[in-house]
């Protein structure tokens, strides 16, 4: 396994009281780490805490709120220039990785020089997948640890090769938020890249800042995105027409569909798809 440091991206915003505890868990990796903390626009009195908060971490401040994918490329931009080390991480503010998980991920992956993207273990006995008619789902895992062959990374904590990211590119900064990994993923796969979740290897991730409404809108509208372009317009509309069925079925509320269920979000990710509007979510999505 290299020496070089692991560069680790950190996307921030407006969470002072999470993103030390996550800097400092990526500082005490079992493997050497460089870290970057991008700053998405946060309020100035948070940006002006942050030296004090991550410490030796690096801190680049965008200005705005740019969202997860392109927050993420700022710091992928960084990596690429400098040159340094084979593998970069990308995780949110909030992400918790165990002492030894960079390095579990790194040691299931020296020999497989195929993988280009993977990610770490959120603990829920899922493995993701892309259904061509529906986006992303959960499928059963195919092993109890180690590589665990998946469509796509999960983005609580993810890590992409260096030469993948030179050959397909970053994430799209059309999603602002959400489906950005699973379509960079499609990407990699159509240039012969393999991606797994290395069971074993955990992460934890607390909380969701983003409204109901908000994820509900992002997670659908990018879905559609990615399904007409990677796709085509036939397995579009089967899954507009899935999501309008569903529509009325969510006005009443069930415990089980889950925190991301909102028919307005829903409906507005429709209507922002069919207009060609993408990037940060509009004013009238809650959130």
């Amino acid at each position: 396994m290299s020496t070089m440091p692991v560069t680790v991206v950190v996307i921030h915003r407006n969470r002072p009281d999470a993103v030390g505890r996550t800097v400092d868990s990526f500082r005490h990796q079992s493997v050497a780490t460089r870290i970057l903390v991008v700053d998405n626009g946060s309020e100035l009195d948070t940006q002006e805490r942050l030296p004090e908060l991550v410490g030796d971490a690096e801190v680049i401040l965008t200005g705005e709120n740019l969202g997860f994918g392109p927050g993420g490329n700022v710091g992928l931009r960084r990596f690429l220039a400098d040159g340094v080390g084979e593998w970069v991480a990308i995780a949110p503010h909030d992400a918790l990785p165990d002492p030894d998980t960079l390095e579990k991920m790194l040691t299931e992956v020296a020999t497989r020089p195929e993988v280009g993207l993977m990610s770490a273990d959120v603990g829920d006995g899922m493995r993701p997948i892309i259904q061509p008619y529906l986006g992303t789902i959960d499928a059963a895992p195919t092993v109890e640890s180690g590589f665990d062959a998946a469509d796509y990374p999960h983005g609580t904590l993810m890590m992409c090769r260096r030469a993948c990211l030179e050959e397909v590119g970053l994430f799209d900064e059309r999603y602002f938020a959400y489906c950005e990994e699973s379509e960079l993923a499609i990407r990699a796969a159509r240039a012969g890249w393999t991606c797994g979740v290395i069971r074993g290897a955990m992460v934890r991730n607390p909380g969701m800042s983003a409204s109901i409404e908000r994820v509900a809108y992002l997670q659908l509208r990018n879905t559609l995105l990615m399904l007409k372009e990677h796709y085509g317009r036939r397995n579009e509309w089967f899954r507009i027409l899935v999501a309008l069925v569903q529509i009325p079925v969510g006005m009443v509320h069930v415990p089980s569909r889950g925190l991301h269920w909102s028919p307005a979000g829903r409906l507005k990710a429709i209507r922002d798809h069919l207009r060609g509007r993408y990037g940060p979510p509009p004013d009238d999505v809650e959130g």
